[in-house]
């Protein structure tokens, strides 16, 4: 067995929270679990030590990890947070193009992965050069020279990228003490429920479920459940039903986290005779806004939903409401470990726990304030209530952040440049309204160009169902700007109907 440096070591005079906790939990206690694998928290402690060790023997170099959800997904991530390896956790919804893209634009030199076969599509020119010796994930390699890499910002621990809101989407570096922040805050305002059992629903990937259903459960010594997102019947492509239900029923968990179309799911499951598991007591809500009526049903048939809030760019989650402090229409108040504020227009301002930077950028102070782009009220009781976003990018009811102007230019490129408007804030899917009328371009050109849209969008970025704007954009009658930018608002109001109609049609089919 490798030796095993102390300061990369569970058993380290100096280390995080997290390490501590995995150190002193109760040996026999389950830590993971995925169906297929179980881990003791003694088993854990000494597994992490040798995958570190084993991680160490490529010293430097920038490790992603890109694998269903598992025990093999949390050990390899747990080994490089804890190890203090830069890793970047790839989304498996992303395309190709957008892997390859994070993976040069990180300078990732190593890729742990489930899926050997994939990778050596993915990845020509990679070595395969071994198995990790705890995750039991293959490696693949690239030499890249020094000034290939770009430069982190000191203290990066991960770089994490959203599910892509523009073709190339842009990765956060955040530090290990703020993932860490962030799961301390959850576990202390989790305290009273006594979580003992998580299951994890959302891809590991996600930052919101690596911080908040990983190391959050890992820190009060709860046994984190990881099945794969086929067990589940979670995929972005598509959902099946079925599997969630049984998953979450057979499961019996304390605590999940959800997307808003998630919640949906389960509460009109209750509603139609499902059986909410009785063990079952916080849903954490989050990634999109959420309707208060779809939380007053979840209230109705017994599912414990809490609303919070939360970006990437600080670690994670904001605020949050919990069953001692719950304020409907809100987000919850602040956690403790940051400091929101509200400038002069109402954009929500988050302090205390920022990002080191976008890799690419100029570094910032970790102490500084991101600008969130959402825009919102504070209650008198310090509540926080959110109205919408600044700019035009939409967050879907799955929790994807989309940029309509890439979906709008992949479809208005293929109809010879005709506007083309994207949909898609707080609903299950992107729909979109072509300006052009059928004497200009017939319904099957329409339909050909968005098919072949669809062909290089991720799957929460494609269009599932389209119509005609009731006229065409014009200048003239205000639908568009000066120079042709469509003018989204106006069309919004006056094409609301319309876009009601698509998702009723769908729901109705």
């Amino acid at each position: 067995m490798p030796t095993v440096s102390p300061a990369s070591s569970i058993g380290a005079t100096v280390i995080s929270a997290l390490a501590r906790a995995i150190r002193d939990a109760d040996p026999s206690a389950t830590a993971l679990s995925d169906g297929r694998a179980r881990i003791h928290y003694g088993t854990l402690r000494s597994s992490l030590d040798v995958e570190m060790a084993w991680l160490h023997r490529t010293a430097g170099a920038r490790h992603a990890v890109l694998a269903d959800n598992s025990v093999a997904w949390a050990l390899a991530d747990l080994a490089l947070h804890l190890g203090e390896v830069p890793s970047v956790p790839l989304p498996e919804s992303f395309t190709g193009p957008q892997h390859l893209h994070a993976l040069d634009d990180a300078g990732v030199e190593v890729l742990l992965t489930d899926d050997p076969d994939r990778a050596r599509r993915l990845l020509p020119g990679w070595e395969c050069d071994g198995t990790a010796p705890a995750s039991g994930l293959t490696r693949f390699r690239r030499r890249l020279a020094p000034d290939a890499r770009p430069v982190l910002p000191p203290g990066t621990r991960k770089v994490t990228y959203t599910s892509g809101s523009t073709s190339t989407p842009k990765g956060a570096c955040l530090s290990g003490p703020a993932l860490e922040r962030v799961a301390s805050s959850l576990v202390a305002a989790t305290r009273d429920l006594s979580i003992e059992r998580h299951l994890c629903l959302l891809p590991l990937a996600t930052l919101l479920e690596n911080v908040a259903g990983l190391y959050a459960p890992l820190l009060q010594g709860a046994t984190c459940i990881i099945p794969s997102c086929r067990d589940t019947g979670m995929s972005y492509a598509g959902l099946d039903v079925a599997r969630l239900l049984g998953a979450v029923g057979g499961h019996a968990p304390n605590s999940l986290i959800l997307v808003p179309e998630l919640l949906q799911v389960l509460v009109a499951a209750a509603e139609r005779g499902w059986t909410v598991p009785h063990s079952l007591r916080f849903a954490a809500v989050g990634g999109a806004r959420v309707s208060p009526a779809l939380l007053a049903r979840a209230d109705a048939v017994g599912v414990p939903a809490y609303e919070g809030y939360g970006l990437s760019e600080c670690a994670s989650v904001v605020c949050l409401n919990t069953p001692g402090a719950r304020r409907a229409g809100t987000v919850g108040r602040p956690l403790p470990h940051v400091r929101v504020r509200l400038d002069g227009s109402g954009q929500v301002h988050v302090a205390g726990n920022a990002m080191l930077g976008y890799l690419g950028d100029a570094e910032r102070a970790p102490a500084g304030e991101i600008a969130t782009g959402d825009l919102g009220a504070f209650d008198a009781d310090g509540y926080l209530q959110l109205h919408g976003r600044a700019g035009n990018r939409f967050i879907t009811s799955l929790g994807r952040n989309v940029s309509p102007e890439w979906i709008e230019a992949e479809v208005s490129q293929r109809l010879g440049g005709r506007p083309v408007l994207a949909f898609g804030e707080a609903r299950p899917y992107v729909i979109a309204l072509v300006g052009a009328a059928p004497a200009d371009v017939d319904d099957a050109t329409v339909a050909r160009a968005v098919e072949d849209a669809n062909a290089v969008l991720p799957s929460y970025a494609q269009v599932r169902r389209w119509a005609r704007a009731p006229r065409p954009y014009t200048y003239v009658d205000g639908t568009l700007t000066a120079n042709g930018r469509l003018r989204r608002a106006t069309i919004h109001a006056r094409c609301d109907a319309t876009i009601n109609q698509l998702y009723d049609e769908a729901i109705a089919s």
